[in-house]
This record gives structure tokens, C-alpha cells and sequence, in this order.
């Protein structure tokens, strides 16, 4: 071969070489970057505008948590309900519960909301905190409190135990 055949076939490869780098095709775009999902607390469902309830009732919703709990001497006065939940799971401290309350009056209209928080602090002082098989008692105004209520329809949207 010739010197002036060995450069033309080095220089066809260069050519090809830098060629295959080269290409009209197009190229795949940059992947976008992944967002985190995020955590959208979960809500009660809002009350019914309408429900058939008895008068003087107080009935728990079904949800998530009632298995796990218990109510007691639930009672209307005037425009609030009271009542005593326990943890029927087990008896560990109760760290956060919240209880809503929507209130009906004598056609079954709602006529108010209130809603009850709990949250079990550690006790000062380093003493050991005994949990309450006895439960916790609450008191759930209705807002606006001059509503005629007749019954109640409680909720529990968080229940967070040990």
C-alpha cells in the first residue's frame, strides 16, 4: 500500500470515527427531576347537612379508629355532649386524640360543630406517667353554642398511642 492510500484510509477513519459521535438523530432530553411525594394529612369527613337521628341521641361515626375505643356516659346538655373514651387496644398513654362533634337539631338539620383535643404531655419532675384505664373525659361545645341541639354525631379523626 501507499503512503498516499495508508493516509486516505487513515483519514476515511478518522472521518468515520468523529462521524459516529456526530448524529442528526435527536437526542433524548435531560430527565426531569423526580419531586417527593408529599403527605397530605388525611381529614374528617365533613358532617351531613341532614341526618336522621333521634332526639337526644349521641352517635359515634363509623372511621378508622372506633374499634379501638370506647365510649361512655355520653349525654347532650344544651348545646355541648360529654363523655368518657377509653382505649379498648390497649392501655398505653393516648399521645394525641381528637374528637369532632357535629350537632343536629329536632328535623335533623346541622345546626353546629365543635371539636375536643388531647394530647399526653410527659409529667415534670421525672416521675413516671401512670396511663388512664379509666379513660378521658370530654366536653364538646357546639359552635355557634345557641344552636337548639338534639343530637350529636361524634368523630374521631386522630387517635396516636403508644
Amino acid at each position: 500500500m501507499t503512503r498516499r492510500g495508508g493516509a486516505l484510509i487513515a483519514g476515511l477513519l478518522a472521518v468515520a470515527a468523529l462521524g459516529a459521535g456526530c448524529s442528526s438523530a435527536p437526542q433524548p432530553a435531560a430527565p426531569a427531576p423526580v419531586a417527593a411525594p408529599t403527605v397530605t394529612p388525611r381529614m374528617a369527613e365533613p358532617p351531613a347537612a341532614t341526618l336522621t337521628v333521634s332526639a337526644g341521641e349521641v352517635r359515634l361515626a363509623p372511621g378508622p379508629f372506633t374499634d379501638r375505643v370506647r365510649l361512655s356516659g355520653t349525654r347532650l346538655e344544651g348545646a355541648s355532649v360529654r363523655g368518657n373514651l377509653a382505649i379498648t387496644s390497649d392501655v398505653s398513654d393516648v399521645l394525641a386524640l381528637e374528637v369532632q362533634a357535629a350537632f343536629y337539631d329536632a328535623t335533623g338539620h346541622l345546626v353546629g360543630t365543635g371539636t375536643f383535643q388531647h394530647a399526653d404531655e410527659e409529667p415534670g419532675g421525672g416521675g413516671t406517667h401512670v396511663p388512664s384505664v379509666d379513660g378521658i373525659p370530654f366536653t364538646i361545645v357546639s359552635a355557634p353554642a345557641n344552636a337548639p341541639v338534639s343530637a350529636a354525631v361524634l368523630s374521631i379523626p386522630v387517635l396516636v398511642n403508644e
